[in-house]
């Protein structure tokens, strides 16, 4: 077992707490031997983390390809086949239950992959029951959800590192490496894609499959029908295009975008204080029946460009056809493009300056999650830390935000909140419906 610091509340304590938030189901567990012989020149199991999974759908399994240094041991899912599939698949157990995950003694850290409006509670979670995390970009559904999950996660000091894949991408890091350095002169101007935001779909109920807790699911936000163009993540349209469950692809894809130009301009630790939109207000959008997710798409961002101001004078600008998950810095001495793990110049010259006389150099990963494993034994703070994943969905937040209200709006990023705009923090949190909210203190 990795060690790891004590647990900040007693197992009875945790347990109590536990009883308060409803469970999300998966399959009945489904048991299997935890351990697993180490291959030639691999760790002994006694020497890798022991990873459990919430949320086992898409992305899940994307992340199932761990380092050497882990190994699966667990999964939670609200669809029980789901989960069972995922367990005899990966040799691992299955708990009917995500908060069994975090009282198992074989479980050293989890992975939260689950939509975007269950992030925050079971990281939160976690990181009371003496867990590493692991968490999928955006941080969290609202802007003070991400707060709490910093707070956990300094509270008991856990390696938290956020699903911000292109810090550890090499060309990306070299790009923004090409920004830092002054290589482009000082920036002014930045551009990134005009993500759209969410809307909302009151689609007819379809028969529920067998077993899948969709009251759970719902979690926090207000039971709605099931139907799979809700369940299914991009679908006509899916619930990452959906205002309940997720901030749209403002969040979505937007996260990765936001988070580069964090990165190249040495914002991690602020972000922007003013922000504004062409078009004025952003009309409702309601779709009633199962409808391309690329018309909603067009309707929510179409119109309604959206323009941010740092406190240094660089001017983000969100654009039709500029990178989905990159940007393009501007400054008086040519432009750096970064985006899809590779990095274009303006003049060429400018990436031809030799490496070695870069004065500014970025930490260096080259697999998110093994940064993630190396940190939990080193107790370092991994590349996307839970911080700078906090920041960089405080942008997309934004984004979304002025275009709910309409008009220019401040931001104080010391104090996370718009000064004196009380419509404005409205959108700051949502309300959670019980008993799937937050816990009263992390």
């Amino acid at each position: 077992m990795i060690r790891r610091n004590p647990l900040p509340v007693t197992r009875r304590q945790f347990l109590r707490r536990s009883l308060q938030v409803a469970p999300i189901a998966a399959a009945a567990p489904y048991f299997v031997p935890a351990g697993v012989l180490a291959a030639s020149g691999s760790p002994a199991p006694s020497d890798r983390v022991g990873v459990a999974y919430i949320g086992v759908g898409r992305r899940g399994n994307q992340l199932m390809n761990l380092p050497p240094t882990g190994r699966i041991v667990a999964v939670a899912d609200v669809d029980p086949a789901r989960a069972a599939a995922t367990a005899a698949a990966r040799q691992c157990r299955a708990h009917a239950d995500y908060r069994q995950l975090l009282d198992a003694p074989d479980v050293d850290a989890v992975i939260v992959a689950t939509p975007d409006h269950w992030h925050a509670l079971p990281s939160i979670l976690a990181c009371q029951a003496g867990k590493d995390v692991y968490c999928e970009k955006p941080l969290g559904l609202t802007i003070r959800e991400g707060r709490r999950m910093v707070e956990a996660a300094r509270k008991y000091a856990r390696v938290f590192q956020t699903g911000s894949q292109r810090r550890s991408m090499q060309n990306h890091r070299l790009g923004c490496e090409l920004v830092r350095n002054g290589l482009a002169g000082k920036i002014h101007t930045v551009l990134i894609l005009n993500y759209p935001s969410p809307w909302e779909a009151r689609l007819p109920a379809q028969p529920l499959p067998p077993g899948l807790d969709w009251d759970a699911w719902c979690g926090q936000t207000a039971p709605a029908a099931f139907h799979n163009d809700i369940f299914v993540q991009r679908a006509k349209p899916g619930w990452i295009s959906l205002q309940p469950y997720s901030g749209g692809e403002m969040t979505g894809t937007g996260a990765h975008g936001f988070d580069q130009i964090q990165w190249a301009l040495d914002t991690d630790h602020t972000g922007p204080v003013e922000i504004w939109a062409e078009g004025g207000k952003l009309p409702p959008l309601v779709y009633q029946a199962p409808d391309s997710i690329g018309r909603g798409d067009r309707l929510c961002s179409a119109g309604y460009r959206v323009r941010m101001r740092y406190a240094n004078g660089v001017e983000v600008r969100l654009e039709p056809g500029e990178p989905a998950a990159g940007a393009v810095f501007i400054g008086d001495r040519g432009k750096v493009r970064v985006g899809n793990n590779e990095f274009t110049t303006n003049p060429v010259e400018i990436a031809q300056v030799p490496q070695d006389q870069w004065k500014i150099r970025l930490p260096v990963s080259n697999d998110h999650l093994a940064n993630w494993l190396d940190c939990i034994k080193t107790r370092e703070r991994p590349i996307a830390d839970v911080e700078i994943g906090h920041r960089s969905a405080i942008v997309c937040h934004l984004g979304n935000i002025v275009r709910w209200v309409g008009r220019k709006l401040t931001w104080d990023p010391d104090r996370e909140i718009f000064p004196g705009d009380d419509e404005a923090n409205s959108y700051l949190s949502r309300p959670m419906r019980a008993p799937y909210q937050l816990p009263e203190q992390v």
